[in-house]
């Protein structure tokens, strides 16, 4: 069967986005794809910073509070070299909300949900070749309606329309905000979705299939890193991160 890949999710924050709930999802998941899971409720889990990079996969559910640089630092350290970085919703792209260089490795950050929970909108598959979306159809959700400020070199797999809630914001044209997104950050694969305010979106078959297709892909990562002998990633760090 080969060697078993090896996992870390690291849930706390605001409780109103059920981490521990989610975080048991993806736990789930990630077993049943045969990874052995480690699973922590404190930030010092990221403090070693040679032990992290061991890792292929690291899946923080954090919304909101705050990370102290010697934690931080190891995991922008450790996705560079090649480990993958997977998270959802206020998650990752919630997180540390004074700490820019965390939402750069990310891809983008949370300003506003019009509507709160409960809106209804479609979520729109838009690269339908890439293998996290191949044969995933358009679906809707009734949830939070994640509007971001995205990077714009993001690798962008399926939107919203914006807007569907009233607000200040209706009077611009309409935009097709991301809602599924890959990117790199030095050698390791970023996956990100904006669904997920609650646990059970993931109910619906295809977020729960997004989400699964996107753990594998960001964990595979590793291994062609390590195979292309690019897993040093002195050379993307003119400054240290701290």
């Amino acid at each position: 069967m080969g060697e078993k890949l090896k996992a870390m999710v690291v849930w706390g924050g605001w409780d109103g986005h059920e981490p521990e709930l989610v975080g048991k999802r993806v736990e789930k998941i990630l077993l049943n794809e045969n990874f052995d899971v480690e699973v922590h409720d404190n930030l010092d889990a990221f403090l070693d910073e040679e032990y992290l990079k061991t890792l292929d996969l690291i899946f923080p559910l954090w919304t909101m509070g705050e990370i102290k640089g010697e934690q931080c630092g190891p995991v922008m350290r450790a996705v560079a070299s090649g480990v993958g970085l997977a998270g959802n919703h206020g998650g990752i792209c919630d997180s540390f909300r004074n700490n820019t260089e965390w939402q750069f490795m990310c891809g983008g950050n949370w300003v506003a949900h019009p509507g709160n929970d409960g809106t209804p909108y479609k979520v729109n598959i838009k690269n339908t070749s890439s293998p996290l979306t191949f044969g995933i159809k358009d679906f809707d959700v009734a949830s939070e309606q994640y509007y971001l400020h995205v990077d714009p070199a993001v690798e962008v797999l399926a939107t919203t329309r914006f807007p569907v809630a009233n607000g200040p914001h209706i009077l611009n044209k309409s935009v097709d905000m991301p809602v599924v997104w890959t990117k790199m950050w030095g050698y390791g694969r970023v996956f990100y979705t904006s669904l997920g305010h609650h646990d059970d979106v993931f109910d619906i078959p295809e977020a729960g299939e997004l989400l699964r297709r996107g753990l594998l892909w960001a964990a595979e990562g590793k291994k062609i890193a390590v195979a292309n002998g690019t897993t040093d990633p002195g050379e993307f760090f003119v400054a240290k991160f701290v």
